[in-house]
C-alpha cells in the first residue's frame, strides 16, 4: 500500500521527532527558569524579613555594640521560626505524598489534640506547678516521645496494613482528635482562671512558648528526619505516581511509606512541642510550594517549602510584633490565613 502521509505534514513530523526529548524535575525549561526565580525572590523576601526580626525598631544605631547585643536577643525566635519552618513544610509535602492526598495534613489528624491534652492534664492535675512541669529539657523529650508513639501506632498501622486506606486513617484520626479534644475541654471547665489564662497562652501556636535549650534537641532531631527524607527522595518520587506504580517499579510496598512516616512523627513532635499547635500552617505551606514550584522533585520541593514556610511564618511574626504588638502568637494570623486557604481549595476540589 503506499504511503498516506500527506506532504506538507512530513517535514512538521520530521520536525517533531528531530526534538530533543528530555526527562528530569522539569517538563521544559521555562519551568526551570520559572522555579529558579522563584527561589531567588523567596531567598531575598527571607533574606528581609530576617533582617526585620533582628533590627526593626532596635533603638540603638545599626552596627553599635548596643545594637547587636539586642539583636542577640531576637536571634532564638528567629531560629525557632527556621526550625519549625523546616518542619512543617517537608513533613506536610512527605506525608500528603505517602497519602496520595493533598488536603490531609498530619495536623488534621489528632496529633496537635494530643499537645492540647497533655498541657491541660499537666495544669489540672499539678495546678500552677504544672505549667513548669510540661516545661524543660525532659519535658521536651517526654512530649516527643509521646507524640511518636501515638503517630507511630496511628500512622504505621492504618497506612501500612493490608487494609490499608486514607479514609479510614483520616476518620480515626478525627475521631481520636475529637475524643482527646473533648477530654481537655472537661478538665479545661475544672480549672481556675489563672490556671486557664496559664493554659490558653501554651495553647496558642507562638514563638514564645519555645525555651532557647530546646534547640540542642530540636535542631539535630529536624535534621535527622529531613535528611532521611531527603536520601529517600527518589522514593518519595515514585510513591507520588501512586502506590500500584511504585511497587511495579520496584519500591518496596509497605517499607518507605512507614519509614516516610516515621520521619514525618519526628518533625511533626518537634515542631509542636517546641511552639505549640498550628493546625493549618503545614497545608498553608504545601499549598503555596505546589504552586510556585511546578515540578514533582520532592528534593526541589523541600527546598522552596521552607522557604516558604519562613517566608509566611517569619512574615506573621514580624505583622503580630509590629502592628498588633503580640509578638508570639503568630498562631492567631497563620490560623485565619491557612483556614481561609484550606475551606477554599476543599471547596473548589469537591472532595477529600
Amino acid at each position: 500500500m503506499p504511503e498516506t502521509t500527506p506532504f506538507l505534514a512530513r517535514p512538521a513530523a520530521a520536525a517533531v521527532a528531530a526534538r530533543p526529548r528530555r526527562t528530569g524535575a522539569f517538563a521544559s525549561r521555562a519551568r526551570e527558569r520559572r522555579y529558579s526565580v522563584t527561589m531567588v525572590a523567596l531567598g531575598v523576601l527571607a533574606a528581609a524579613i530576617a533582617l526585620g526580626i533582628l533590627a526593626w525598631e532596635n533603638p540603638l544605631p545599626f552596627g553599635t555594640d548596643g545594637f547587636w547585643r539586642i539583636a542577640q536577643l531576637r536571634v532564638t525566635s528567629l531560629i525557632v521560626i527556621v526550625v519549625v519552618a523546616f518542619c512543617q513544610g517537608i513533613a506536610t509535602i512527605a506525608f500528603q505524598t505517602v497519602t496520595a492526598n493533598r488536603i490531609v495534613t498530619p495536623s488534621l489528624m489528632g496529633f496537635e489534640s494530643l499537645y492540647t491534652a497533655i498541657s491541660t492534664a499537666a495544669i489540672f492535675f499539678f495546678g500552677v506547678a504544672g505549667a513548669l512541669a510540661v516545661q524543660g529539657v525532659g519535658a521536651y523529650l517526654a512530649q516527643i516521645l509521646v507524640m511518636l508513639v501515638f503517630s507511630g501506632a496511628l500512622y504505621g498501622w492504618l497506612l501500612s496494613g493490608r487494609y490499608a486506606n486514607v479514609q479510614i486513617m483520616l476518620l480515626v484520626g478525627i475521631i481520636l482528635g475529637g475524643a482527646l479534644a473533648a477530654f481537655s475541654t472537661f478538665l479545661q471547665r475544672l480549672l481556675t482562671p489563672t490556671e486557664f489564662d496559664l493554659l490558653t497562652a501554651r495553647l496558642i501556636g507562638s514563638v514564645a512558648n519555645a525555651d532557647a535549650t530546646y534547640l540542642p534537641i530540636a535542631i539535630p532531631l529536624a535534621a535527622l528526619a529531613v535528611t532521611a527524607l531527603w536520601w529517600g527522595a527518589g522514593r518519595l518520587d515514585l510513591l507520588g505516581l501512586g502506590r500500584p506504580v511504585a511497587v511495579s517499579l520496584g519500591s518496596p510496598g509497605r517499607r518507605d511509606p512507614i519509614l516516610a512516616l516515621l520521619c514525618v512523627s519526628v518533625l511533626m513532635a518537634v515542631s509542636t512541642s517546641l511552639i505549640g499547635p498550628m493546625t493549618f500552617f503545614g497545608f498553608l505551606v504545601a499549598m503555596l510550594t505546589y504552586q510556585l514550584s511546578d515540578t514533582y522533585s520532592h528534593r526541589r520541593m523541600f527546598a522552596m517549602a521552607w522557604l516558604v514556610g519562613f517566608v509566611v511564618l517569619g512574615g506573621a511574626y514580624v505583622v503580630m510584633k509590629h502592628v498588633f504588638y503580640a509578638a508570639g502568637s503568630v498562631g492567631i494570623i497563620v490560623e485565619i490565613v491557612g483556614g481561609t486557604f484550606f475551606l477554599v481549595h476543599l471547596l473548589r476540589k469537591g472532595r477529600l
